[in-house]
């Protein structure tokens, strides 16, 4: 019969990247059937101050938090880290760890820019005082890239934000966003990050993703709309980072067990697992297509932020600014079909989008897009994928 053995989860749970590895943890309990008692703060924070009092078997915890590694430092039981990877091998905590490969985040988000034949690139970071580890390893990470192929780059590391700070802050991000050439794609270090960077260029009115794109980190789903465009982030491997760690110290308990020597259970103290990210969650803020007509970019950039109001091709043209004919013609070339045809698309991504990732009624997806009725709505998706939007949400969900 398994022992059971008390174990103590150091993170705070405020952040995506520390839910997810828990679930992971969780996912690995449920799997294996350990029986673990799991002590976490009631608030799903951590508290060291209250942690010296605890008397267990073994502990998961975040590594990228320095007050958590500092208080640890003498403990005796086992202990596996979970954190950020480190360039250098010196910079890891010798303890059995499990480590977000910063280094292919960062690539995987340079790789999808790229892919949309942007040219120009830049990295908004923290600043260099900042404890945070992962975010230096993240900006190095973006230099070693693009040293590697070669193309033009601006970094920005900005301040640490705050309430009394904030526009402040602001203020100099515009001014560095307003230096960076059009076509430029950036890499934010966080989904907060980019979020700075969104809310900038919409006081800017500079057009996302059509003048700059715009990639974060996290896929930190809570706040991924609360922006008028809808940010692309890099998804980390968190959940599998939580089932690696709760394995390694499964492994680790049982040898503690076994051995009669208590210190002899570091034997693989040295013991690391670098985690992939999953994927790119793409959205808005990369939707780039390298047009090179300015009429077309902004007819383009009117149409993504006010399709789903109805709007038709006049009002189109009274933006751009030129005839129905002119901007007919320039944009069959760049686009290969007519505005119209553009404002029906949007329209339709964006019920797909929405039927796809919430669960607000097909009623009010039909409003929200601009459709006269939910009938209407039904005819357009029959047409165009012989599918009704519930038939559509159902297979996105399966």
């Amino acid at each position: 019969m398994d022992k059971k053995y008390r174990i103590a989860l150091l993170f705070n749970a405020n952040k995506v990247y520390d839910r997810q590895v828990i679930e992971g943890i969780g996912e690995y309990i449920q799997a294996s059937q350990c029986d673990w008692d799991v002590f976490l703060e009631e608030d799903f924070t951590t508290n060291m101050n209250n942690f010296h009092n605890w008397q267990g078997d073994g502990l998961i915890a975040d590594f990228d938090n320095v007050e958590v590694i500092s208080q640890l430092s003498n403990i005796n039981i086992p202990v596996v880290g979970v954190g950020g990877s480190y360039q250098s091998d010196d910079d890891y905590p010798v303890v059995p760890y499990v480590a977000t490969d910063n280094h292919a985040i960062v690539d995987m988000a340079f790789q999808h820019l790229k892919s949309k034949g942007i040219e120009s690139f830049a990295f908004y970071g923290l600043p260099n005082t900042s404890p945070h580890g992962w975010a230096h390893e993240r900006r190095k990470a973006f230099s070693h890239i693009i040293a590697k192929e070669g193309y033009p780059s601006s970094i920005y590391l900005g301040n640490e934000t705050s309430p009394k700070t904030w526009q402040y802050d602001m203020n100099r991000l515009s001014d560095w966003l307003q230096m960076l050439p059009a076509g430029t794609g950036i890499i934010a270090v966080t989904d907060a990050r980019a979020r700075h960077l969104l809310q900038a260029c919409d006081h800017l009115n500079i057009m996302v993703p059509d003048r700059i794109s715009i990639i974060g980190i996290d896929n930190e789903e809570l706040a991924r709309y609360l922006t008028r465009v809808s940010l692309s982030s890099v998804g980390q491997g968190c959940k599998s980072m939580g089932h690696k760690a709760a394995r390694m110290l499964h492994r680790l308990l049982e040898k503690h067990e076994a051995e009669s020597d208590p210190s002899k259970s570091h034997v693989i103290k040295h013991a690391r697992v670098l985690v992939p990210p999953t994927k790119v969650y793409q959205r808005q803020s990369t939707d780039y297509q390298a047009l090179k007509d300015p009429f077309v970019i902004q007819a383009m950039h009117f149409i993504r932020q006010h399709a789903c109001k109805g709007i038709k091709v006049d009002q189109v043209l009274n933006y751009v600014g030129i005839s129905r004919s002119n901007l007919e013609t320039r944009f069959k070339e760049e686009r290969g079909h007519s505005l119209h045809q553009e404002i029906h698309n949007s329209k339709l991504n964006r019920a797909g989008s929405l039927l796809q990732s919430t669960e607000l009624p097909i009623s009010e997806i039909a409003e929200l897009c601009g459709y006269p009725s939910l009938q209407y709505m039904y005819s357009v998706f029959k047409k165009n994928f012989n599918q009704t939007p519930k038939e559509y949400r159902m297979e996105c969900i399966s």
